[in-house]
This record gives structure tokens, C-alpha cells and sequence, in this order.
């Protein structure tokens, strides 16, 4: 399936889902003020940076395929930014995660005839999204923006000349995160289980967990070669040696965290204690995100001795 004569009516089937655009993807204010950047990564594939998680475009004769989707108010911008690097035909749209700023524009995307491809939990929760922090319940996304081809394990796409690789990560950063390979390219787009601006964001109520997390970055690592140009969800590209140091921080972290639970310190001791403090320096913007980050392992390693 193409979406050649819905990117014809592009202005109206636009204009239309914008206004239509789920309550329950939450998205910032002032998005009409976000430029869209254009990355050349190779001679065939781009990312693009605007508000929310980075989105990955494998462009050539066969028509666009692109990994996730931004905001909803996003959509018009984007698809006017993928229209200068290739012939405007998008295909097919892949989920790396469940998360508004990757999935918001989903249902606009659907309208213009995109083929939506995900793992079945992104699907799931979709549908059926947790209740906001305010209590308030979520609202389902509309048919439009769901996944009409879910898989597990693995998923090849033969397009442009690349054998395109979606592969599951079981429960990382959420249940239903997935790495984009593209072989031919040397590009792996990792989703949102690696950050390279932030410490890491295990979501426990979207089913992410700290052994998905690393196993996720230990099946990442093993794919990478040395010259393998990795795109996080958020944060400037990468080579492996940035998830390697990754990795070896989320084990140690772990480690220090392990120990202050054995002595019977609380979440907020451990918080307060600021086990990552040894690798502030290094995070781009350590935040809050590194008190989110503590208490993430807490819960899980707490949760791993039977303790509450």
C-alpha cells in the first residue's frame, strides 16, 4: 500500500487531523514556533529534529520509510521537510515506543495513508493508555494512528535497496520499545532506552524495567560495529563507546543502589544520597532526571529482592 493520493490532498487531510488530534497525547505549547532541522546522516537516510524524540527518514525509489512521529501539530512541518529530501511518498511509519512525543503524530500520518507498524504492546497501550498524573483517565488513540501491523522478535523491510531490521526489546525503556537497523546505511535508531542528553528513563507503569534496559543495550552493543552511527531518541548521534560507558554507569548505579537498599535506606535516602553523582558531569542534562533515575533503580532493585 502506498499514500501517493492521500500526500495529493496533503493541506486538507492535514489541516483536518490536526483539529482531530487526540486530548491524551499531551504535547507543549507554542509548537508553531518549532523548525523542523534536517540531518544528513548518509546519502539516503536523514533525521529530523523538532520538538519531541528524533525521527529517522530512509528515503530512495521505493518511497519514504520513517521511525516515529512527533507531536500532532508537528505533522505538517514534517511532512513539508521530508517532501525537500525525496519525492513525498511516505509509506511506512514505525513506533519506537509508546510515548507522545514519538507517537503523537500517529493519527495524522494514518490519515494520509501511512502504514503504521509496531510491536502488539505499543498497541495495547495505545488503546488503552494509563490514566494521567493528575488522575485523569487517558484517552484512547483514534483508529487511525494505531499500529496496523504489529510483530515480536523480528521484522525485515525490503525497501530502497536496505533489508530494514525491527527488532523488539522486550521491556526497556517501556514493553513495547523497538531498535530500527539499517545494515546498509550502518544507522541503528535505538529509541528511547538510550539517551544522550539524560540518564536513562526506565517508565515501570508503561512496563519498562532495568534488566530490559540492559539486555536491550547489551543486544544494541553486539550490533553496533566501530563505525555504526546510533540515533537516540534524544541527543545528539553516537558511536557504540557512548552505550558501552552507558551501560557500564546503569550496572554500577544499580550496584551502589543495591547496597544502600541491603543497609534499609528508603527511596528517598537513596535519592538524597545522589548515587549517580560520580557521572553528573558527563550527562548533558542531569537534572531531575538523575533524582527519576535513582528512584527508577530503587524501585527495581527493591522490587527484585521481594522487598517492600
Amino acid at each position: 500500500m502506498t499514500s501517493t493520493s492521500a500526500m495529493r490532498s496533503l493541506g486538507l487531510a492535514v489541516s483536518v487531523s490536526l483539529a482531530a488530534a487526540s486530548p491524551a497525547l499531551a504535547q507543549p505549547q507554542n509548537l508553531e514556533q518549532t523548525e523542523i532541522k534536517i540531518n544528513k546522516v548518509t546519502d539516503s537516510f536523514y533525521s529530523l529534529d523538532g520538538s519531541g524524540g528524533t525521527i529517522g527518514v530512509l528515503t530512495g525509489p521505493d518511497g519514504v520509510l520513517m521511525v516515529d512521529s512527533q507531536y500532532a501539530a508537528l505533522t505538517g512541518k514534517i511532512v513539508a521537510a521530508i517532501k525537500t529530501i525525496s519525492d513525498g511518498r511516505i509509506r511506512f511509519l514505525v513506533d519506537t515506543h509508546v510515548h507522545g512525543d514519538h507517537t503523537g503524530g500517529n493519527e495524522n500520518f494514518g490519515r494520509l495513508g501511512v502504514t503504521i507498524v509496531a510491536r502488539e504492546p505499543l498497541r495495547s497501550r495505545l488503546m488503552k493508555p494509563n490514566a494521567a498524573a493528575n488522575g485523569t483517565p487517558g484517552v484512547p488513540m483514534p483508529a487511525p494512528g494505531l499500529p496496523v501491523v504489529t510483530y515480536e522478535g523480528t521484522m525485515t523491510f525490503h525497501i530502497n535497496g536496505e533489508a530494514v531490521q525491527l527488532i523488539a526489546v522486550p521491556a526497556a525503556h517501556t514493553d513495547g520499545d523497538t531498535m530500527v537497523w539499517f545494515p546498509n546505511n550502518d544507522v541503528l535508531m535505538i529509541g528511547d532506552f538510550y539517551r544522550s542528553i539524560q540518564y536513562p528513563n526506565i517508565d515501570r507503569a508503561n512496563g519498562g524495567s532495568l534488566k530490559g534496559m540492559l539486555d536491550g543495550l547489551d543486544a544494541a552493543i553486539k550490533m553496533a560495529g566501530p563505525r555504526t552511527k546510533i540515533i537516540p531518541g534524544h541527543g545528539p548521534t553516537v558511536d557504540k563507546t557512548a552505550l558501552v560507558a552507558t551501560r557500564a554507569m546503569i550496572a554500577d548505579v544499580r550496584d551502589k543502589i543495591a547496597a544502600m537498599v541491603a543497609r534499609g535506606m528508603t527511596s528517598e535516602q537513596v535519592v538524597a544520597a545522589k548515587p549517580t553523582a560520580a557521572y553528573d558531569a558527563n550527562v548533558q542534562m542531569p537534572g531531575t532526571t538523575a533524582d527519576r533515575f535513582a528512584g527508577q533503580v530503587y524501585a527495581e532493585v527493591k522490587g527484585a529482592r521481594g522487598e517492600r
